[in-house]
């Protein structure tokens, strides 16, 4: 498929940014724009499958179900991240992984600590191994990088059941990243939202499982931050969901 065919979802949400897929039925990648695959950014909020993960396999949370109590406004950097009142209560795994509750996760990444994250994600291959920011969110900040490419060697791994975790806290992750069920295919994903100095970068990555198979994706959408598209939180999702209709993975 042309390269030119895969950008008009893009360019219909007045934003850049590129789609990269890997076909496992076919064993083919696909590429809106091959170069911008490679490029590498904060996996934003993407890296909360690994934070469940690895979550789940220290035994910090038992299930997907267990109940984290909230920290409390004053302790949530509101300035950073936002005064997001859906997300300041008590929550389970599959809530706050859904809701992409911030606090939650660093939460869980004080008691994980930087050396079992270095271990975890250096067994995974994932990412530019570089861990020198000394903030708790690294994945939000710093050098810790990833492209669209390692987003979907990453899910690959996942799927298969090859990042080292338990097969019991794997499905646990496949479960709550599901997204969309429909007769004909299952949706599993996750999305993100990271900024460099000038842009905001929007991602949704996962996977859609068939009859016939697997098909991976990584979207990342790019916009000026001085650019008020209302379009960029959803449009991660209807940017995709656009190719992956045009491609005939979905319906």
């Amino acid at each position: 498929m042309a390269q030119s065919d895969l950008q008009k979802p893009f360019k219909d949400c007045g934003m850049a940014g590129s789609i990269t897929l890997y076909n496992a039925i076919d064993k083919t990648w696909i590429y809106s724009n091959e170069t911008d695959s490679k490029v590498q950014t904060n996996p934003a909020s993407t890296f909360k499958i690994m934070n469940a993960l690895i979550a789940l396999e220290e035994g910090i949370l038992k299930d997907e179900k267990e109940i984290m109590k909230f920290v409390g406004v004053e302790n949530v950097d509101t300035a950073k991240y936002g005064n997001r009142t859906d997300i300041f209560k008590d929550m389970d795994l599959e809530e706050a992984f859904k809701k992409s509750a911030v606090w939650f996760n660093l939460e869980i990444a004080k008691k994980v600590g930087r050396e079992k994250y270095k271990k975890y994600i250096t067994a995974s291959g994932w990412g530019n191994m570089d861990f020198s920011e000394p903030g708790l969110d690294f994945w939000n900040f710093g050098p810790f990088t990833v492209t669209p490419v390692q987003q979907i060697e990453f899910l690959q791994k996942l799927y298969e059941g090859k990042l080292g975790f338990s097969k019991r806290n794997v499905d646990i992750v496949k479960r709550i990243m599901i997204a969309e069920i429909t007769d004909s295919y299952t949706l599993r994903g996750k999305t993100g939202w990271g900024q460099t100095a000038t842009e905001d970068l929007g991602w949704w990555v996962g996977y859609v499982e068939k009859k016939e198979g697997i098909v991976f994706f990584a979207t990342r959408t790019r916009k000026l931050m001085t650019d008020k598209n209302q379009n960029f939180v959803p449009c991660r999702k209807t940017i995709t969901a656009a190719v992956l209709k045009q491609l005939k993975i979905i319906e």
